[in-house]
């Protein structure tokens, strides 16, 4: 069965919870019953890379790669670093993906989360859960 495949990029870190944060992420996302196909993978310091990562997706049986990065807002990783990986022209979201079997799929690359209500809810929410934490008494 064909489907479509969601990459999820992290920055990395040689922190151990930022990797965690990432794999738990996808993990919590394929739990949602999503119909994607999701993996995880890190720009640097931790692997799998990008490059890694989208070799793991050549073996699957894709209609389409969509790679998500985690991360908040747009930078030099979004904009160069990332896109670089990807193949993809400058300021472009859209490219193609080989995979292993020769089969050329659209890639679409993602926005960052950047500015959205479910955001602000989030830090709202950390914020009380600060002032009820145990630690903050």
């Amino acid at each position: 069965m064909s489907k479509k495949g969601l990459l999820l990029v992290g920055h990395g870190s040689r922190l151990q919870y930022n990797k965690e944060l990432i794999t738990t992420t996808a993990d919590m996302m394929k739990q949602r019953g999503s119909d994607y196909l999701i993996k995880s993978c890190f720009l640097e310091y931790s692997s799998p890379t990008v490059a890694e990562g989208l070799d793991l997706m050549r073996n699957e049986d894709l209609e389409i790669l969509v790679v998500v990065p985690l991360f908040l807002a747009k930078g030099i990783h979004i904009l160069r670093d990332i896109p670089k990986i990807l193949g993809l022209e400058p300021g472009k979201k859209c490219g193609t993906f080989v995979l292993a079997n020769g089969k050329i799929i659209p890639l679409t690359y993602a926005e960052p989360i950047g500015i959205d209500p479910l955001l602000a809810e989030l830090m709202l929410k950390n914020a009380e859960t600060a002032l009820t934490s145990p630690e903050s008494a």
